[in-house]
């Protein structure tokens, strides 16, 4: 038997609550309640709504930990030249070099006018460009390393070249080597250092952060009924799980991002439960990532909406994830999202503002 603790009872502004709230994460958001989980084999058998006043009186020493890993600040992230401040949510645009990817795929026909989609990312607002060469889509087949290569190195290149923040969306050791070679900075691997043994040695020499993403099976057969007893925390203990490995391969936890897999071996009401949930991945003491932009799942809740008309749901699913403490949102929409998050920064800033 464990217990996790999920911030919650979130309020706008702290002033006049001392002692009665707490700042998640050194960002944006403050919260005055925590939710008391215990869990049994892998479920929730209970739940305890609490005050934080008096809270610390209760902890053990893995509740102490989840804590401090709750109120830490999150490390800015080093991406080159580029500096990607995380207590407050960012953008990252997502750039498929990809014949076959669910919603962009075969947009681009040639390295030069992806490159100059990312740049356009960029100045709207992304503070990342996520460059995949090889779709990860329900059903997707493996890419031969070599043509994933091919695809992406000269969209990095031309992106790092012209001052981007470039990350790279891999699951093998061979692309991430060509691809920081190429100028990326940042490795987003969708298998969480499982796919290739190589990946997790290659990330720790090269010193750069990586994002650790959840997903039941592979992208082959990860959509043929995917089962949970009970997901949010499964996903949890298996994070949990992959940062612990990292950390054992020489990759500090200040370098490592969390995606709770939006979409990648669940179920529609797998994926909701997950941004219902979605503060919980705080406590694990690293960055959140959330890719939910265009997913099917906005599909099913909209008369099954195509791909690119599920913009509003991208947001709304945006704005969830904010609202909880998401540090960084992946998304095909870079300026609608951009727009939607300065609307929310312009009310915190507001809140935060003290009263005179």
């Amino acid at each position: 038997m464990r217990r996790l603790l999920r911030p919650t009872g979130f309020i706008d502004s702290p002033f006049g609550h001392d002692g009665k709230v707490a700042r998640l994460a050194g960002g944006l958001n403050w919260f005055a309640q925590v939710e008391l989980l215990t869990v049994e084999d892998g479920r929730r058998t209970g739940a305890e709504l609490l005050a934080l006043e008096g809270l610390e009186n209760r902890f053990d020493d893995d509740l102490a930990r989840q804590w401090s890993a709750l109120l830490a600040p999150r490390q800015p992230l080093q991406l080159g030249e580029r500096t990607v401040r995380l207590d407050q949510p960012q953008v990252m645009g997502i750039l498929n070099a990809t014949p076959d990817s669910f919603s962009d795929g075969g947009s681009f026909t040639d390295a030069a006018g992806a490159a100059n989609a990312g740049a356009d990312m960029a100045s709207k607002g992304a503070a990342i460009i996520d460059v995949g060469g090889e779709s990860t889509r329900p059903g997707a087949s493996n890419v031969w390393e070599g043509d994933e290569i091919e695809r992406v190195v000269p969209i990095i290149r031309q992106l790092a070249g012209g001052g981007a923040a470039v990350s790279i969306d891999t699951r093998k050791a061979g692309v991430i080597e060509a691809a920081l070679g190429a100028g990326a900075r940042l490795v987003n691997d969708v298998s969480a250092l499982t796919f290739d043994d190589r990946s997790a040695d290659a990330i720790a020499a090269s010193g750069v952060p990586v994002i650790l993403m959840h997903c039941q099976g592979d992208p082959q057969t990860m959509q043929d009924n995917p089962r949970y007893g009970d997901v949010l925390v499964e996903v949890y203990e298996w994070l949990e799980s992959r940062i612990a490995a990292a950390e054992a391969s020489g990759i500090s936890r200040s370098k490592i991002l969390i995606d709770p897999g939006f979409g990648f071996g669940k179920t529609v009401a797998h994926n909701l439960e997950l941004m219902n949930g979605l503060s919980l991945f705080h406590s694990l003491g690293c960055s959140v990532v959330l890719g939910a932009s265009r997913k099917r799942t906005i599909g099913a809740l909209s008369n099954e909406a195509p791909a690119d008309r599920r913009l509003a749901g991208s947001i709304a699913f945006a704005l969830k994830a904010v609202e909880q403490g998401t540090q960084i949102i992946r998304v095909h929409d870079v300026p609608e999202t951009v727009q939607a998050l300065r609307v929310w920064r312009g009310l915190r800033d507001q809140a935060l503002t003290p009263r005179v």
